[in-house]
């Protein structure tokens, strides 16, 4: 299970290796990763690669260990302590990465079984050159047998084109195609960083991080833009995506290790189970707080603090979808969107959610608005309820209106916020008080027509990285699930669980109204409450009973209670 969100709390069994190099200064390479793993709730084991004698101003030595030693490192290591994510930094020649390669490949293959039930992550930081400007590497390295292998490389600036060139260099000495190497050495837009990370990512099919805190070209912002492929357990959405990561640059000279804690903390996020966006999300986060709370030690650059599980919205970046823009075109166009979003503004709740019943039909709509309920979405079904009227003529459409038209009516007679389901042009049309999109949906809708009919706008979400996109729309409420398993919905995401929801409502509390969903009964409301999350929505509670309004009431007495019983602890 993954850790609390207000981490430092309790030691995990989560076990993360660190394959890169020893900083006899302690502000990078395995000593930021061991603290930045424990940091994070996880067990952090070692395989060094390489000694060095450094300080915060410069590195006197490097000295490679034996690959003899390398390989009784990583053998041990596997026959007792199985990784659930790999972080590789710094490799000191051409034999290491040819060792760590052909291992890898070994592991995955003696493991193959294994690997299917839970993935172990691996993400490179290509390691080049040290914070004081000191080469690391005893030669420029050739990173192609590698790359195949990981899920995630994370290249600064000065990294992305010597990596393309290793992806060049692979595609020419294989039977694959490939594309020609962009003509960029120093990128200095974010178009640069796109063409070259997308070049890395098509030749290996891995997902690329592209670093930009090293990219004085980006002014008061640190961008990174973040190239995916197929993200397991991610949403099919953000799958061939290109995304731009948009923080406030932290200015302070105290960032040695700043890349070092970024891999490994996406690696840690990864063990504690969440998907690769949320831990991507989560580690810039994380070094962005730890360049706020950074220390000056030594004559140099000083070396992050440790913070602890990022549980503030101020602290995550700002997500950009840039999927689908012309690369030469993207830095105006990514402006452009931002600055659209910015200008929209949804209608805001007039009264507090509580137990937020989600049903199919006009009847028990009409039955639970009589027993009192104040907030309900109507998700209608047509395939399941249109069937036989099909035959006589009508139309889905305007089948979908009459019904949406008649929730509408009723909302406005009991004073109710009541959402519609998907279907945002015609809850336009019939001036329904809101809509409730998906997160799929959200990338079709008009927004800016919901906004100026001063429509209220709840969306789903199911990860970090939705909730941040989410967020960024400014919506009257952020739907968390599926907390539990749920028969009502095929779900592309496995259920999130109490210390995820935990996670997200401690996140967005006091920003946004929060509600959870998903196989959540009356067994279950105490647990919900727990996590302060502001609401709880139900689906088959309410719609399978055979009374329903007096289940939604049954339900809304027993909320009101245990989340009186949690306010009441919290006081004390």
């Amino acid at each position: 299970m993954p850790v609390l969100c207000d981490a430092h709390v309790e030691q995990q069994t989560n076990i993360v290796w660190t394959i890169a190099g020893s900083d006899s200064g302690g502000g990078a390479g395995i000593q930021a990763d061991l603290a930045t793993i424990q940091d994070l709730g996880c067990h952090g084991c070692s395989v060094i690669t390489t000694l060095t004698a450094q300080n915060t101003a410069q590195v006197d030595l490097v000295e490679p260990v034996s690959n003899q030693m390398l390989l009784a490192q990583l053998n041990t290591l596997a026959n007792d302590l199985f990784p659930a994510a790999i972080k590789i930094g710094l490799i000191a020649n051409q034999q290491q990465v040819e060792t760590i390669a052909q291992w890898l490949t070994s592991f995955k293959a003696e493991f193959e079984q294994r690997l299917k039930q839970r993935n172990c992550l691996v993400v490179l930081d290509p390691v080049m050159v040290a914070s004081s400007g000191d080469k690391l590497n005893q030669q420029p390295l050739n990173f192609a047998p590698l790359l195949p292998l990981v899920d995630l490389v994370t290249p600064n600036q000065h990294e992305l084109y010597p990596l393309a060139k290793s992806a060049l260099n692979c595609a020419l000495t294989s039977s694959q195609s490939y594309a020609s190497l962009p003509a960029i050495d120093k990128p200095n837009s974010l178009s640069d960083m796109v063409q070259l990370a997308r070049f890395i990512a098509k030749q290996f099919n891995c997902n690329v991080l592209a670093k930009g805190g090293d990219a004085n070209w980006q002014g008061n912002d640190a961008i990174d833009m973040y190239i995916t492929q197929h993200v397991a357990g991610g949403s099919a959405e953000h799958n061939n995506g290109v995304f731009i990561l948009k923080s406030k640059r932290v200015a302070t000279q105290n960032n040695h290790g700043s890349g070092c804690t970024l891999s490994s903390a996406i690696a840690s996020f990864v063990a504690n189970e969440f998907v690769l966006h949320d831990a991507v999300v989560l580690a810039k986060a994380y070094v962005s707080r730890g360049l706020n709370h950074s220390i000056n030690i030594g004559a140099g650059s000083g070396c992050l603090g440790r913070t602890g599980w990022p549980n503030t919205l101020v602290s995550m970046p700002y997500i950009i979808n840039a999927t689908g823009l012309a690369t030469e075109d993207i830095d105006k166009l990514a402006t452009q969107i931002e600055r659209g979003l910015s200008s929209l503004h949804f209608r805001p709740l007039h009264a507090p959610i509580s137990v937020y019943p989600v049903v199919a039909s006009i009847e028990i709509l009409r039955e639970l608005l009589e027993a009192g309920c104040k907030t309900a979405q109507l998700r209608l079904k047509p395939d399941a309820e249109l069937s036989p009227k099909s035959q006589q003529g009508v139309s889905v459409q305007s089948w979908l209106s009459e019904k949406i038209q008649q929730a509408v009516v009723l909302g406005n007679e009991y004073n109710a916020q009541v959402f519609i389901n998907d279907h945002w042009e015609l809850a336009i049309e019939h001036k329904a008080f809101g809509v409730h999109l998906g997160q799929e949906d959200a990338l079709t809708a008009d927004l800016a027509a919901l906004s100026s009919h001063n429509l209220a706008l709840g969306l789903s979400s199911h990860s970090y990285f939705e909730i941040l996109l989410a967020a960024q729309l400014k919506p009257s409420y952020i739907a968390l699930g599926h907390i539990f398993p749920t028969t009502t919905k095929q779900m592309p995401s496995a259920p999130q669980g109490i210390n995820k929801l935990r996670c997200y409502a401690t996140l967005l509390k006091g920003h946004f109204t929060t509600v959870a969903i998903g196989g959540i009964d009356e067994q279950r409301l105490a647990t919900i409450a727990s996590t302060q999350c502001d609401s709880v929505a139900v689906v088959r509670a309410v719609t399978e009973s055979t009374d329903p309004s007096q289940a939604y009431q049954r339900l809304e007495t027993k909320w009101q209670q245990v989340c009186d019983h949690f306010t009441k602890q919290e006081s004390v």
